[in-house]
Formats: C-alpha cells, sequence, structure tokens
C-alpha cells in the first residue's frame, strides 16, 4: 500500500471531508490521528470507519486555534506515531455566513481563527518533527471561495484565500527539506457544515438549478471527490508537486466524475475555477453567493 507505515493527522477529522479524507488515508495504509474540538460521538464514529478500512487510529480533542492545544494535539499525533508525524492535512474549520453589513466582528474572528490561524498554529508545530525526519506532506483545505469569493461569506473566503497565500509561501520555504505543501479548493460539498443551507442556495451552488437533470446522492460522503489528494503524497509518500498547488475541484469531480484543473503557484494559465463555466460541466460559475433571503438576521 503507498501509505503503510506512514502516520496523519486530520484536523477536524470527526466528520464531512476531513473524515472522509481519514477513511481514504486509511485504506492507503497509513495511520490516522483524529483531531477533533467537541464532538466526540462523531470522532468515535470517525475511528471506527478507520479501522473498518484497515487502518489504526486516535482521537486527539483539541482547539487548534489555541496555541498551546495546537501544539498538544501535534504532540499526541508523533505520540501515535512513535515519534514520526508523515502527513498533515489541515482540515478544521466552520462558517458564521452573514452579509458584510451585517457581520459582527464576532463572527468574522471566530472563522479566522479556526480556519486560518488553526492552519498556520498546526503547521507551525508540525514543521520542526517534519524537518528533523527530513521529510513530510502537508495537504491545507482552502475552498473554492477562497479563489472566486461568495457572497454572504467574507469571513470564509477570507480565511480560506489567506490558506491559498499560506501554502504557497509554506511550500518555498519547505522545499529544501523535503516537505512540501499544497491545497485543495473544493466547491459544494454535502456535509453537516452545507446542512443548514436553504435547498435552493444548494441547488445554485451545484449548478442545479441549470441542469435538474443531474443527479445527487445526498448520501454520499466526498471521498470521491477527494481522492486526488493522495496525488500530493505521490507514491511511497515522495510528492512530485512541490509548489504550492491549489488544486480546484468541481462538482463533477464530487459526484465521480474525473474532471479537475489544477492552477499552479506562478501559473499564468487560465484559473481552474473559470472551467465551471465549461460546456462540458454544463453549469454556472458558483459566483451569485448566498443571497440576503438565506442569511438570518444578527439577533440584537
Amino acid at each position: 500500500m503507498k501509505l503503510e507505515g506512514r502516520t496523519a493527522l486530520i484536523t477536524g477529522g470527526g466528520r464531512g471531508i476531513g473524515r472522509a479524507t481519514a477513511v481514504r488515508l486509511a485504506r492507503e495504509g497509513a495511520n490516522i490521528a483524529i483531531n477533533f474540538r467537541g464532538n466526540a460521538a462523531a470522532a468515535q464514529e470517525a475511528k471506527r470507519l478507520v479501522e473498518g478500512a484497515g487502518g489504526k487510529a486516535t482521537l486527539v480533542q483539541g482547539d487548534v486555534s489555541a496555541d498551546g492545544q495546537a501544539e498538544e494535539v501535534v504532540k499526541a499525533a508523533l505520540s501515535f506515531g512513535g515519534g514520526r508525524l508523515d502527513i498533515l492535512v489541515n482540515n478544521a474549520g466552520i462558517t458564521r455566513d452573514n452579509l458584510l453589513l451585517r457581520m459582527s466582528a464576532e463572527e468574522w474572528d471566530a472563522v479566522l481563527d479556526l480556519n486560518l490561524r488553526g492552519t498556520f498554529l498546526v503547521t507551525k508545530a508540525a514543521m520542526r518533527p517534519m524537518m528533523k525526519q527530513r521529510g513530510g506532506r502537508i495537504v491545507n483545505v482552502a475552498s473554492i471561495a477562497g479563489v472566486v469569493g461568495n457572497a454572504g461569506q467574507a469571513n470564509y473566503a477570507a480565511a480560506k484565500a489567506g490558506i491559498i497565500g499560506f501554502t504557497k509561501t509554506v511550500a518555498r520555504e519547505m522545499a529544501s527539506r523535503n516537505i512540501t505543501a499544497n491545497a485543495v479548493a473544493p466547491g459544494f460539498v454535502p456535509t453537516d457544515l452545507t446542512d443548514p443551507l436553504p435547498q435552493q442556495v444548494k441547488d445554485d451552488l451545484l449548478g442545479l438549478a441549470v441542469r435538474r437533470d443531474v443527479a445527487l446522492d445526498k448520501r454520499r460522503l466526498p471521498a470521491g471527490a477527494f481522492h486526488q489528494a493522495l496525488g500530493f503524497l505521490g507514491r511511497g509518500g515522495i510528492a512530485s508537486v512541490v509548489d504550492g498547488d491549489v488544486r480546484a475541484f468541481s462538482r463533477q469531480a464530487h459526484s465521480g466524475g474525473a474532471s479537475d484543473t489544477t492552477t499552479a503557484a506562478g501559473d499564468e494559465r487560465r484559473p481552474a475555477f473559470e472551467l465551471h463555466a465549461a460546456p462540458k460541466l454544463a453549469g454556472r460559475p458558483v459566483s451569485g453567493g448566498i443571497p440576503p433571503s438565506a442569511i438570518a438576521s444578527p439577533s440584537a
């Protein structure tokens, strides 16, 4: 197996994209440290699924947006891996959607703290042991919102755009140490994070308002959409992509299709997100955002 004997830490690994990534890496032979902040039941289910996929797993509770806790999360993962941490997937994130005129400083800070600051703190804590072992793989979960923006998500889009810039910088700083850093930028993926959105908003984000004949299995977690991220890890953990590449996934990739495009650091080609409007995808760009009617008024 490609990742046999390797140890991976996945932040926010109890649900959604994090859980699906944990299961996929376990199938490739990796041992998984599943970080979660508060939902112990979901984390236990993720652990069960990882072990069912043939991998070893441990649960690591901690708030990665807090300095001391982020370091303890990495230390626990290192202990689980016998002193090694080969793979870090920064996935932990939240949303606090609101139109900018209604957005509170607390809503802004909450999203930036976990989504961006958490990525910074865990990456920083993981870099020294990766340098000591002379290698490591970092994959950051960004979002298409960080590339094109999204109305009602100024905080979320800013955090994800920050992750993209952060990823490119880490890649440049660590390339000589055999540590790679890359990002995936998913479009809309049905998870607990997106369940509260009104159905019309989900349809618009998926392009189903244009193509009602496109079927979507809402019961399916996005493991299929993110298996391409393993390309950043490479056979035997040797990656060929080291330049802070950002890989954007369309909804076609989520539903099992093979279409995805890549925009690399310094690449002047057409950005991947523009291809969401390509005829072969028969959908609209995710640019309409969340309409004001979908945003609840802030409480007094």
